[in-house]
C-alpha cells in the first residue's frame, strides 16, 4: 500500500482514519448524551409527583395539607437558585461533576426524608432544601450540554431534555402510590432515593461538552438564525447588562405563574367545576399532566420553525383564550382538554426558553445565564398558587382568578413581540 505524508509529516491514511473516528465518535456522543440527559431529567422530574405524598404524610403525622405542600415549594425555590450556582460551577468544573453532585444531593434528600418522623422541619430540610439544591445543580446540566451539542436542533433537543423532567411524574406517581400502599410512606422515600441515586449517577456520568469550536458536520446556521441570534457569546455579567435578559426572565415568570396556578389547584378545581369525586379528579390530573411533558417538546419544535419570540406570543394568545374559557366549562372531557392545553403551554415555556437564552447570549455560558433566569420559576411557583388561592377565597369560586390570569396573558402578548437579539455591547 502506497502511503503519503501530509504537510505535518503524518501518514495520510492514518490521518483520514483518525478524522473519521472522531466524527463518528462525536456523532454517537451527542445522541448518547441526549438519551442520558433525558433519563437524568426524568429522575429529577419525579419531584412533580409530590401530590402523591401529601395525603399520606398528612394522615400519618397529622400535618395540614398546606404544611406538607410547603415542602414542594421549598424544593422548587431551591431549584431555581441552585440552578444558577450550578451553571457557574459547571463552567469551572465541567458538567459531569455538577450532574453527579446534583444527583447525589437530590437522591440523598429523598432518602433522608424517610426519617421525617423526627418532625416537619426534617422533611423541609431533607426533601425540600437538600433535594431542591440537588435538583437545581443537576437540572441545568443537560440543558447547557445539549444546546452545545445540537446547534442544528437547539429548540427541539432542549425541549426533549426538559420534556423528560415533565414526564418524570408520570412514571413515579403510580410506582410511589403502590409502594406507599405496600411498605408505607417513609419506606417509600428510602426506596425512591436509592432508585434515583442509580439513575442520576449513571446518566450524570455521561454529561460532557463537545470540543471547543465543534459543530455538526456539514451544518451551517441559516440566514434566519443569523438574523435572530446574537453574534457573540455573552458572559453572565454582560447578559445582565442587557434589557433582553430581564425581558426573558419576565417572560418565563409570566408563563410559569399562569401554569403553576392551575397545577396547584387542579384536583379541587376539577371537583368544583365538574362536580366529580376526588378519585375522578385525580384521574383527570393524571391525564392533564401529560400535557406538561408533551408541551415541552411540541412548543420547542415549533420554536425551531417560527422562532422563539413568536412561539411565546402564540403561547400567551392561546392561554388568554383557555383561561377565559375554563371557568365556564363543567363537563369532564372539555375541562380535561382545556387544562391539558394549558399545561402544554406551561411546559412549552420551559422547552423554549433555554434555546431562547442560547440564541440571544450564545451557548458558551448558557448554564449560568439560563440558570439565573430559572429564579423566575422559583418566584412564580410561590406567586401563582398564592394569587389564585387568594382570589378563590375572596370571591368564593375560581372564575375571577382564572379571568385575572387571562387578562395578565393578554397584557403579556406584547412583550415577546418587543424583544430582539442584544446589540454588540462589551461583555
Amino acid at each position: 500500500m502506497f502511503i503519503t505524508a501530509d504537510k505535518n509529516g503524518r501518514d495520510q491514511p492514518y490521518t483520514n482514519q483518525l478524522i473519521f473516528t472522531i466524527r463518528m465518535t462525536n456523532k454517537f456522543n451527542r445522541w448518547g448524551i441526549a438519551v442520558a440527559g433525558v433519563l437524568l431529567q426524568m429522575a429529577l422530574g419525579a419531584v412533580y409527583a409530590w401530590s402523591v405524598f401529601r395525603i399520606p404524610l398528612a394522615k400519618k403525622f397529622h400535618w395540614s395539607i398546606s404544611q406538607v405542600t410547603l415542602t414542594f415549594t421549598i424544593a422548587i425555590m431551591a431549584l431555581g437558585f441552585a440552578a444558577f450556582f450550578g451553571g457557574l460551577w459547571l463552567k469551572k468544573s465541567g458538567p459531569r461533576v455538577v450532574a453527579l453532585t446534583g444527583g447525589v444531593l437530590y437522591s440523598a434528600g429523598v432518602f433522608l426524608a424517610s426519617f421525617s418522623d423526627h418532625g416537619l422541619w426534617w422533611l423541609y430540610l431533607s426533601y425540600g432544601l437538600i433535594g431542591g439544591i440537588g435538583l437545581g445543580f443537576a437540572y441545568i446540566v443537560p440543558i447547557s450540554v445539549m444546546v452545545k451539542w445540537f446547534p442544528d436542533r437547539r429548540g427541539l433537543m432542549t425541549g426533549i431534555a426538559v420534556g423528560g423532567f415533565g414526564a418524570g411524574a408520570l412514571i413515579t406517581a403510580p410506582i410511589a402510590t403502590k409502594l406507599i400502599q405496600g411498605v408505607g410512606i417513609l419506606q417509600t422515600f428510602a426506596y425512591l432515593g436509592i432508585a434515583y441515586m442509580v439513575v442520576t449517577v449513571v446518566s450524570g456520568y455521561f454529561m460532557q461538552n463537545p470540543p471547543d469550536g465543534w459543530q455538526p458536520e456539514g451544518w451551517a446556521p441559516s440566514q434566519k438564525q443569523l438574523v435572530q441570534n446574537s453574534a457573540k457569546d455573552f458572559t453572565l455579567s454582560g447578559a445582565l447588562k442587557t434589557w433582553q435578559w430581564w425581558a426573558l426572565w419576565v417572560l418565563l415568570f409570566l408563563n410559569v405563574t399562569a401554569g403553576i396556578s392551575v397545577i396547584s389547584q387542579e384536583a379541587p378545581m376539577f371537583q368544583e367545576l365538574a362536580k366529580v369525586t376526588a378519585i375522578v379528579a385525580a384521574g383527570m390530573v393524571g391525564v392533564v399532566s401529560i400535557g406538561n411533558a408533551l408541551g415541552r417538546v411540541f412548543w420547542a419544535w415549533i420554536s425551531d420553525l417560527v422562532g422563539r419570540k413568536y412561539t411565546f406570543t402564540i403561547i400567551f394568545i392561546v392561554q388568554l383564550a383557555l383561561f377565559w374559557m375554563l371557568p365556564e366549562l363543567h363537563a369532564v372531557t372539555s375541562l380535561t382538554i382545556i387544562a391539558f392545553l394549558i399545561l402544554m403551554c406551561y411546559g412549552g415555556g420551559f422547552g423554549t426558553m433555554p434555546a431562547f437564552a442560547a440564541d440571544y447570549f450564545g451557548s458558551a455560558n448558557v448554564g449560568s445565564i439560563y440558570g439565573l433566569m430559572l429564579t423566575a420559576w422559583g418566584f412564580a411557583s410561590a406567586f401563582g398558587p398564592l394569587l389564585i388561592a387568594h382570589l378563590r377565597q375572596a370571591s368564593g369560586d375560581y372564575a375571577s382568578g382564572l379571568h385575572v390570569i387571562a387578562i395578565v396573558m393578554a397584557v403579556s402578548i406584547i412583550l415577546p413581540l418587543l424583544v430582539r437579539p442584544p446589540s454588540k455591547v462589551k461583555s
